[in-house]
């Protein structure tokens, strides 16, 4: 009859029988140590053996005859079982985005870098989070978004380099750098719900699987061994293994999907916001792309999945980063990593926009462009385009102080416009967020009010324009002004002229004139109707002048 507690979870079942194995396998083997010069016996017990094992028993097993005599070079044999053995806390060396880690001792808090985590802490990522852990030997996990992980095992044994790391995924997805092991005691397992996969030194991925896709091991470098009750595979570098239940044994290794093809057409990874586009895989559901440290590719900076090929990414601190981009397949497996290593400068801040306001419209098709001083900055750089993205625009032209007028008109239509600041490098700095621009050329609406006074004048007035150095008024009894009774340039938003003697309509618009001698187009024409001065009996010399 059997001893087994049928009634154990399979996870805790299958780990125990994975550390069946591999107590067998290191109660077998030894670990090996070459001795250096002016090692004793002693010395060497009270470093590596557990306090209740003595060094005579060290001597004995390796049947040294004179224990003050070692000679440098000879290999000593220590039972893995006689090791010193001492916990090791994980530490936190990357986190992106609200991750909470809950232990028995301390509760649960929010996870902040630098942080120790020790045996029994279970750490849970939210929808755009995730965070990269280091073992004692600087093996590296890096757990993803929506995932739940339990640290099951951390510990060393002693100086010699091996460890001892277990873990649970109960939910998500991880990615694993493992140091290659030093000795037989190394290990580094997970278990997920459905297998457990054990390496000792490779890169890796596991997918605890969900009801919309199967638990899946995925090998980038090196070995992985899978397994389950119902069978075991070793799974090579650049295949993957799918577990679709834990009664039924990892499927037949599959290879990832190649690395998809950047396309350098539309790649733009500086200035920012970062623009990429790759070439359609037809066997891909999706795409997966991270920003990572090009140093240190388990710290992430970016990660999202997306449907479509392209992708535009607005923010990312600055430094030697790298662009991955993996495609998935309708499992959920991921592919192999394209990826191109690119640099974000630090630079200088946007500077901040005054002019044109944000949303308005402006009644000119060469306007002028306003902005605050950046501290540092020897000049600055606009670039309209029509389109928020930059790809090619339409204008980029540099100016040395804080305004500038392009150079050439627009057509009217919607665009956008954005600017950054130069150092004294010539280099830009960061661009500043896309703002709509409409232009057009319909003549600004500019209101009139008339005032009749003393002496025949005729004085009229309009609101003043803030950029308006100048003004050009234009008075005509014709509607295309072929004919103007009137044609003058003021500095005050108002002019007074002598009313005529003949009454009818007159045609009236404005023109403002910037400091820099740009003229606007004209306002809308407006209309006045005067009374006929002549029909309330001025006399016969007054029709006289008038008929000269």
């Amino acid at each position: 009859m059997s001893n087994i507690d049928v009634r154990r979870p399979l996870p805790q079942l299958l780990v125990a029988a994975l550390l069946l194995c591999w107590a067998t396998l290191a109660s077998a083997q030894d670990w090996n140590y070459r001795a250096r010069p002016g090692d004793t016996l002693w010395d060497l017990g009270a470093r590596y053996l557990k306090p209740d094992v003595q060094w005579q028993q060290l001597q004995a097993h390796n049947r040294i005859a004179d224990p003050y005599r070692l000679a440098p070079g000879q290999t000593l044999r220590f039972p893995v079982a006689w090791l010193r053995v001492q916990p090791v806390p994980a530490r936190v060396v990357a986190l992106r985005g609200q991750v909470q880690v809950s232990d028995p001792v301390n509760g649960t808090r929010a996870l902040q870098a630098n942080m120790l985590l020790p045996i029994g802490s279970q750490l849970q990522t939210g929808d755009d989070a995730s965070v990269t852990l280091s073992f004692a030997d600087d093996s590296r996990l890096q757990l993803r978004e929506n995932s739940l992980l339990q640290l099951d095992q951390l510990s060393s044994y002693g100086a010699t380099g091996m460890v001892d790391t277990r873990m649970r995924l109960q939910r998500g997805r991880s990615s694993n750098q493992v140091t290659p092991a030093r000795g037989p005691a190394s290990r580094y397992i997970i278990t997920a719900p459905t297998a457990t996969s054990s390496v000792r030194g490779t890169l890796f991925r596991v997918n605890a699987g969900d009801e919309d896709s199967p638990a899946a091991t995925e090998v980038v470098e090196g070995r992985v061994q899978v397994g389950n009750r119902a069978g075991q595979r070793v799974i090579g570098g650049g295949h993957a293994t799918l577990i679709r239940a834990s009664g039924i044994a990892p499927a037949q290794p599959q290879p990832l999907l190649p690395a998809p093809q950047l396309l350098e057409s539309q790649l733009r990874l500086q200035p920012l916001p970062l623009l990429a586009a790759w070439q359609p895989l037809d066997a891909a559901k999706g795409y997966r792309v991270e920003v990572v440290l090009a140093a240190t590719p388990d710290v992430v900076l970016f990660a999202r999945e997306l449907a479509e090929a392209q992708i535009r990414i607005d923010s990312l601190p600055p430094g030697q980063l790298r662009l991955l981009v993996r495609a998935i397949d309708a499992d959920g497996v991921e592919g192999l990593d394209a990826e191109h290593d690119f640099s974000v400068p630090e630079g200088l801040p946007a500077p901040l926009t005054l002019a044109p306001l944000h949303g308005q419209t402006v009644h000119q098709l060469q306007p002028r462009f306003q902005w605050a001083k950046v501290t540092g900055a020897t000049g600055s750089v606009l670039q309209i385009a029509d389109n928020p993205d930059f790809l090619q625009p339409l204008v980029e032209q540099q100016a040395h102080n804080q305004q500038l007028r392009i150079h050439s008109p627009l057509p009217a239509g919607n665009y956008f416009w954005r600017l950054a600041s130069i150092d004294a490098d010539n280099m830009p700095g960061r661009y500043g967020q896309a703002l709509p621009l409409q232009l057009s050329d319909v003549p600004v609406a500019m209101p009139l009010d008339s005032t009749r006074g003393h002496k025949g004048l005729l004085t009229l007035r309009w609101p003043a324009d803030s950029a308006a150095q100048h003004y050009r008024v234009q008075i005509s009894r014709k509607a295309d002004f072929s004919r103007l009774l009137l044609d003058e340039q003021v500095d005050t938003p108002e002019i007074a002229f002598k009313q005529p003697w003949r009454g009818g309509t007159l045609h009236v618009r404005v023109q403002s004139i910037e400091d820099d001698g740009y003229a606007s187009t004209f306002s809308t024409p407006q209309q006045i109707q005067l009374p006929c001065r002549l029909c309330y009996g001025v006399g016969a010399g007054a029709l006289l002048l008038l008929a000269l």
